[in-house]
């Protein structure tokens, strides 16, 4: 190709992954929806477009990087505080257990169906057991589950992608001659990744609190750094290890999020404008491999391979991952009504597939194909049906519980975040540009127009708001502001006055106060919010912020009334 049609087919995949995300946050769809059959038209349609004439031979290794920056970025969701008692065990079962009878169950399905061999179909099998945050988490923004199932979900879908890359590469290699007969050679490959990735995980989190703490780069620096920490240590361990950087690509992010020394450590704008305009080119690309011809004899039995994962397999994993824990029916049996396929099935798929086909394995050049139909469908019938089996299940958390927080302080964003993290999704309000971008980077909704002007009552009642919580640094506004709001319908709430003052207005003209006594801004933005289930033991001198009951409600502690009367199924937002 020469190097205008190059430019041509690069100019034309940005545009086609931009404007896909584009149309699908218009009609509120997930946006892999569009991207993938609008890739593969693509493919079709424009040949400068397809990977393999666009950048040849490097699509592969620039594929496994672009994975790697995604699975940080999810990392950076997982706090290891806040998983903890039976979640922690479903999670490892749905990790362990879930690959295990995902990955054979469908390698025993996909021979006779698709007419495989046994390597093809145990390679596709392997493929097949992941599922991923890049689709997981737009469905569950859209459904709003309850906090234990969207924990699950969440946690399961990051951390089965790592897993699902070391078992991809470990059954590659094994088909490749790469790994002598035996069960423990295995073994010996699979524990020598993962220790290649853990190793460079390690290392890549001292860098980063060098770079990011001791140094304190600042926002742009501190935004690139992170960049390249995890492009070169993941780069790095991928050349000892096929897919190690996988595992310390993750194991960063995770780091990122749980350690007390990278609390002052948010994601940047840029780095999740990143990390969208990746997704969308690898969906862009990989569809775009996928040529009609190759889908002519593989469409329906792949799809008779959706119904064993999604009817039978699905189902089978849920119950087993959740059995003598205290998950509703209604949990579990949503639990396995979401497990759609994502990025790291379609890439794991691009570059193993090709190899496979040229090393003469049987039936290997119908694994990408499938794998496409698989993610297509899945998504579909997961997206398309959701809502109301959520709805049937009983486990959506009613948007009447929303509220809005008001205040210009980063660590009203951290408030957010945890309110959010409950279920419950909050709805922001600040005058200031800096606000706004920290509220971006986080996937903070935002109020717009003027704050009083906003809040009539029929647009409350629209927005679902029951509750305004005044979190300005600056009494007076607050009090102004409660006052003037309170005159409405909506629960107003604002923070305490600074000590050894006198009130800045009448208690009764100016919202109720917020948490027990001496919790101000200053021990706000200086501690860090912690999540948990009500009956879980609470730390020793910890102070209660919110409760949210059973009903998805969410109940502010005051200064002027008693705590909340703590329930079974509700979680606590606690300042420890």
């Amino acid at each position: 190709m020469t190097s205008q049609q190059i430019l041509a087919g690069a100019g034309l995949s940005i545009v086609l992954a931009v404007g896909s995300q584009v149309l699908a946050a218009r009609l509120r769809l997930p946006a892999i929806i569009l991207l993938l059959p609008v890739g593969f038209t693509a493919g079709a349609l424009v040949p400068q477009v397809r990977p393999s004439n666009l950048i040849g031979p490097s699509f592969a290794p620039m594929v496994s990087l672009a994975v790697a920056v995604i699975l940080y970025d999810a990392g950076l969701e997982l706090d290891l505080r806040r998983l903890t008692g039976p979640l922690r065990r479903i999670v490892v079962r749905l990790v362990t257990v879930g690959t295990l009878v995902t990955w054979i169950g469908a390698a025993l399905a996909a021979a006779p169906l698709l007419d495989l061999s046994g390597d093809a179909a145990a390679m596709l099998g392997a493929i097949l057991v992941v599922s991923g945050p890049t689709v997981v988490g737009p469905l569950l923004a859209f459904v709003r589950p309850e906090r234990r199932v969207r924990q699950l979900l969440t946690w399961e879908g990051s951390l089965i992608d790592v897993v699902g890359g070391l078992l991809g590469a470990l059954v590659f290699h094994a088909l490749s001659g790469h790994v002598n007969a035996g069960l423990w050679h295995a073994l010996g490959s699979l524990l020598l990744s993962a220790s290649v990735g853990v190793g460079g995980g390690l290392l890549g989190i001292g860098v980063l609190w060098l770079l990011l703490v001791r140094m304190d780069l600042g926002e742009i620096l501190g935004t690139t750094v992170q960049l390249a920490a995890v492009v070169g240590i993941a780069g790095g361990c991928d050349a000892l290890r096929e897919d190690a950087g996988l595992v310390s690509a993750n194991l960063m992010g995770v780091a990122v999020a749980s350690l007390p020394a990278f609390a002052a450590t948010v994601r940047r704008p840029f780095f999740q404008t990143l990390v969208s305009l990746v997704v969308g080119l690898l969906f862009i690309s990989i569809s775009a491999s996928v040529t009609p011809a190759s889908l002519r004899h593989v469409v329906l039995p792949s799809l008779a391979l959706v119904a064993v994962l999604v009817l039978a397999l699905r189902p089978l994993v849920a119950r087993l991952a959740t059995l003598r824990t205290d998950l509703t029916g209604g949990e579990w049996r949503f639990l396995g009504w979401m497990a759609p396929r994502g990025i790291v099935a379609a890439s794991t798929a691009a570059t193993f597939s090709t190899e496979l086909a040229d090393r003469g394995v049987a039936g290997a050049e119908r694994i990408l194909p499938a794998t496409f139909v698989v993610i297509v469908a899945t998504v579909c019938v997961y997206g398309l049906t959701a809502v109301p089996v959520a709805r049937r299940l009983g486990v959506v958390r009613p948007a009447a519980a929303r509220p809005l927080l008001v205040g210009d302080a980063p660590w009203v964003i951290g408030l957010a975040c945890a309110i959010r993290e409950t279920g419950i999704e909050p709805l922001l309000w600040s005058s200031s540009p800096e606000q706004h971008a920290r509220a971006a980077e986080h996937g903070l909704e935002l109020l717009p127009g003027d704050l009083l002007g906003a809040l009539g009552e029929e647009e409350a009642e629209e927005l679902g708001l029951t509750a305004v919580l005044l979190l300005s640094d600056q009494a007076e506004v607050n009090a102004l502001a409660a006052t003037l709001l309170g005159e409405g319908g909506l629960a107003v709430f604002r923070l305490q006055d600074p000590p050894g003052g006198l009130p800045v207005a009448p208690a009764h003209t100016a919202g109720r106060l917020l948490f027990s006594p001496g919790v101000r801004a200053g021990m706000l933005a200086a501690g860090r919010t912690l999540v948990q289930p009500a009956v879980s033991p609470m730390p020793r001198a910890a102070r209660l912020l919110f409760a949210v009951d059973g009903a998805g409600r969410l109940l502010p502690a005051t200064t002027d009334g008693p705590p909340p009367r703590l329930g079974e199924g509700w979680a606590v937002i606690l300042l420890p």
